[in-house]
């Protein structure tokens, strides 16, 4: 008896000592698919995350804690990131998400987070037209990045005919219905622009670079504009290298080719063909080199890369360091408002500030892809870009504003009826 009850009493201060640990940890959920076909681009955002938590805790933490990263894989599977949500924060009782990349693991998350109050910060372009509660929108919005990039083609490049081609999901889709009402708005035939979308991890190329060609030669100059996500831009930008289409011919501007992309790439065929994103590896900033130089040597590899996303997060994570040091909470409901007006250092060497439709200001740059897979920065906004929630180039749209601080507290509000939508996500 006397030795049952020194071993009921062992393991009772086994368990409180491990609940002290754990109520003495600060929790950051690590959303990133790291298998399956979106892992070529998510596993670098995963790595930045262990990266910005590994600086903080050697700041000493937050709020006198350590911080702990929880890292799950929703393996490209959408609806696996609504568990992993879920998981992360029910289970695991995480304070924070970043993660997710496609706009539709997003909006598999989304209502997740909103039943459980959850808090997501979300690194990557994407289509506008969503403005939630639970989630800042730390990439691009489509006036930040999609919009600039066809102004670049049709003001610089003098495109006249237009190929938007795109992998079959919500952010492609949504993107594409704004850019095709924006190219009618500016005068556009509509029999001068081509569509066309194809299923994730699409490797059979030749038939569409074949219509791509076809189109092209009609005597217009021609441009591609690209939301081909995932490792579908290998084949793709593989085939057109194939049939000799280069940028002096028909010109391709993406969305989803980075630095990250690049590196596993014969970059010969892709020379002159651009990228429009709000951050590069070859921008000359202090705080850029300051952040290369710490991504090598926490990742142990001088040639690994950095990008926009990759930006994004660190924005992000440092806005939340920020908005938690300033409330002395992590509590959701505490550290929303908090973001509202905090700036920090972005990684071009200016100031991001997070506005009160939960979307960043940022400038706006587009790339022109070089042989050595990095690129050349041919445009840059002068000032930054307010990120728009709902665009300015569909009806229905085009009357919401997202703002979430009173009287409005909502992500989508009429400004002609007055009334909040109470969308559901």
């Amino acid at each position: 008896m006397h030795k049952l009850k020194i071993l009921v009493i062992t393991i009772t201060s086994v368990l409180l000592t491990y609940a002290s640990i754990a109520a003495d940890t600060i929790k950051v959920g690590v959303l990133h698919s790291l298998s399956g076909t979106m892992a070529i681009s998510e596993s670098t955002l995963k790595d930045t995350i262990l990266m910005m938590v590994d600086e903080q805790n050697k700041k000493g933490g937050l709020l006198g804690k350590k911080l702990e990263a929880v890292v799950v894989d929703p393996a490209s599977d959408w609806p696996l990131f609504a568990e992993k949500t879920r998981e992360l924060i029910e289970v695991h009782k995480v304070d924070v998400i970043f993660g997710c990349w496609t706009s539709v693991s997003r909006k598999s998350v989304l209502p997740v987070l909103e039943e459980l109050n959850g808090l997501l910060f979300y690194p990557v372009q994407y289509e506008g037209e969503e403005s939630s509660k639970n989630v800042f929108y730390t990439g691009a919005a489509p006036n930040q990045q999609a919009i600039p990039a066809v102004d670049y083609f049709m003001n610089e490049l003098g495109i006249k005919r237009w190929i938007l081609v795109g992998t079959d999901y919500v952010y492609p889709r949504t993107t594409n219905k704004i850019l095709e009402a924006y190219l009618l708005s500016k005068g556009v035939a509509k029999e001068d622009i081509m569509i066309n979308y194809t299923p994730f991890g699409h490797s059979d190329w030749q038939t569409i670079v074949a219509d791509i060609k076809a189109f092209g030669s009609a005597g217009k100059k021609t441009g591609v504009v690209s939301t081909i996500n995932g490792d579908a831009n290998v084949p793709f930008y593989k085939e057109l290298g194939t049939v000799g289409i280069d940028a002096t011919d028909i010109p391709v501007i993406a969305f989803s080719v980075g630095e990250e992309e690049l590196a596993g790439l014969d970059t010969g065929p892709l020379v002159g063909h651009l990228a429009a994103w709000n951050y590069f590896m070859s921008s000359e900033s202090e705080e850029n080199y300051a952040f290369i130089e710490a991504w090598h040597k926490f990742i142990g590899d001088d040639s690994r890369v950095t990008n926009d996303p990759m930006e994004a997060h660190v924005i992000g994570f440092n806005m939340w360091v920020k908005a938690v040091e300033n409330v002395g909470t992590t509590e959701v409901d505490v550290v929303r408002p908090a973001m509202y007006g905090l700036t920090v250092p972005n990684l071009t060497g200016g100031i991001a500030v997070m506005n009160t439709n939960h979307h960043l200001t940022k400038p706006v740059l587009i790339g022109e892809i070089l042989d050595d897979g990095q690129f050349e920065i041919v445009y840059e906004t002068p000032a930054g870009v307010i990120g728009d929630a709902w665009t300015d180039f569909l009806p229905d749209s085009s009357v919401l504003v997202a703002d979430w601080t009173p009287p409005i507290s909502c992500g989508n509000y009429n400004i002609k009826t007055g009334v909040c939508s109470g969308q559901n996500y």
